[in-house]
């Protein structure tokens, strides 16, 4: 398979390295010798992961898991073939699991008339699936809550349901860090926070946005967008507002 080139590689601290592709960004984060992949690009994107963490200094071998905030084809198509690669497991909130193992097909979004335009740019920018797609044989199934030990000194999985039932944001409370996954998002026009777009259920998207905005992180790391790395939770809970919560 051609592979998913990278179009940015950035350092946002010490621990943390943005990996950029033509639709949405992964992240790696780094504790000591092992390494946590948040996201992981679509199809074709292992082999350029696989670079970006060779650059940093390690072995792909030192990513020891791929964290999914939700089964869709540009956060989740390359996880299988950087986790051969690398041996890393597969993580995944369980609503969304049976997707990524490919059990059956993932539910559409239920698009605004605005959102069509912008979803058909996204899957011309996106390689093309192949016919026979690698599937994970296994993905570990997250819970609600659950507490990441190794990650960050512990990393708590927030349930985001909304842009999908299953996605997930994951919050690094001792070094105030939030990976929003597609529950937020930064415009790429201005990097105006907003709600993320194409979800499945846009109410409970408004919630899980508000909820995230609450837990007042330094530094947000969006699905798509500029990152905020700095006093993050003001700008979050300055747009949630700007959302009206479900009644």
């Amino acid at each position: 398979m051609k592979p998913y080139a990278l179009t940015e590689i950035r350092d946002l601290t010490p621990r943390l390295r943005l990996l950029r592709f033509p639709v949405g960004q992964a992240y790696l984060w780094r504790d000591g010798s092992e390494l946590t992949l948040i996201d992981a690009g679509a199809y074709g994107a292992g082999g350029p992961i696989a670079d970006a963490v060779r650059d940093w200094g390690h072995a792909p071998q030192d990513v020891r898991r791929i964290v999914l905030t939700h089964f869709h084809e540009d956060h989740a198509g390359g996880a299988v073939e950087f986790a051969r690669i690398s041996g890393a497991e597969i993580l995944a909130h369980h609503l969304d699991a049976p997707y990524i193992r490919g059990e059956r097909p993932g539910p559409d979004p239920v698009f605004e008339d605005w959102e069509r335009p912008i979803h058909a740019a996204a899957l011309a920018a996106l390689p093309a699936p192949p016919a026979h797609p690698e599937l994970p044989s296994s993905v570990r199934e997250l819970k609600d809550g659950e507490l990441l030990d190794g990650i960050g000194g512990g990393a708590v999985v927030v349930p985001a349901p909304g842009h999908t039932e299953g996605s997930i944001a994951l919050h690094l409370p001792h070094h105030g860090v939030l990976f929003t996954g597609d529950a937020i998002a930064a415009s790429p026009v201005d990097s105006q926070i907003v709600l993320g777009v194409f979800n499945q259920n846009r109410p409970r998207a408004v919630g899980s946005f508000h909820h995230l905005a609450s837990l007042d992180p330094d530094l947000a790391c969006f699905g798509h967008g500029e990152p905020l790395t700095s006093d993050a939770g003001a700008a979050l809970r300055a747009s949630a507002a700007t959302y009206d919560l479900p009644t």
